[in-house]
This record gives structure tokens, sequence and C-alpha cells, in this order.
């Protein structure tokens, strides 16, 4: 007995709305991070470096080759310091992204440069990089807004729980 249309329809919709992994830079100089400054629909804010990993990526892959596109540099990838889930359905932009689940790895990387240009590959809005003073984060669209405080943690007292949940 064969699976109907149906059925393999409903599975490949599964497969398409399954959990994206992510892989993001925390890259700090000298009390400050740097941040991908986005500019859409009339506002600007900022992301850490980093996206979606590709099938047959590890994290390390994904995050060194979307540094490359976003920021033409290439990283020095040190420990895991985040893990986070972004679960659409859960917040503010529910109305667009309830289909959305999200895992995002943060690594604590090392860049041999101190200015950017946009890489090959930069995010829709991409309008530069900006280091961000850590101890004035929270005067910053930085998002996932509520990471802001956990970065904030980690680089004062150099402990921080690495599972922050779902935050946005």
């Amino acid at each position: 007995m064969g699976i109907s249309n149906l059925a393999k329809k409903a599975i490949v919709k599964v497969f398409k709305m399954g959990i994206r992994n992510s892989a993001k830079a925390v890259i700090v100089k000298d009390g400050k991070v740097l941040a991908v400054k986005i500019h859409e629909n009339g506002g600007t804010y900022y992301i850490l470096p980093g996206g979606g990993q590709k099938h047959g990526e590890n994290l390390h892959q994904a995050l060194e080759r979307e540094c490359k596109e976003e920021l033409g540099a290439e990283v020095e990838i040190g420990e895991l310091l985040f893990v986070r889930e972004y679960i659409g359905k859960n917040h503010e932009l529910a109305a667009y992204h309830s289909h959305a689940h999200q895992t995002e790895f943060m690594f604590l990387c090392n860049v041999n440069q101190d200015t950017f240009i946009n890489g090959e590959g930069p995010d829709k809005g991409q309008i530069g990089t900006e280091w961000l003073p850590i101890n004035e984060l929270l005067e910053y669209k930085l998002f996932p807004q509520s990471l802001r405080t956990h970065l904030i943690s980690y680089f004062d007292s150099g402990k921080a729980k690495t599972y922050v949940g779902d935050i946005n």
C-alpha cells in the first residue's frame, strides 16, 4: 500500500516548515560588540553577524561563510556562548512569522580587522556594520532585544546561562 499524494504533500510541508539552525558571531573588541546595521521599512536596527546553516554544513562552516558574506571577513570561532530559540508564533510578529522556528547558536569570535565592508552576500537591507559599546547595548535596537542583558551580564561577570530560551 503506497502513500497517497495528499500524505506526500503533508510530509513535504512538515519538512519544509522544520526547525532552522543559525550560527551567529559575537565579535568583541575594546568593550564593543560588532553588529550588522540594517535599514528597512523606514527604520534602522542591528543584528549579530551570521545566518542560516545550509544542508551539509556544520555550524562553524555556516558561520565562516556568513561572516564572509556579510562582513567580507574571516573569523576565528571560539566558545559557544548562547543558544536562543525563536518560535515566531510566540512573539510580536506572529502574524508574519507564525511558521518560523529557528535555533541560533551564538559563538564568541575574533577578527583581525577593525573596519568592514559588505561582503559578497550582505543581508537584505544591510547598510554596514557598527561597533556598539557593550555597556550601552540597552540604548540600541539590537535584535534579539532580550539578548542585550545576557551579553552585558556575560561581559561584566564572565558568566551567563548558555540556553536563553525562546526570546526576541
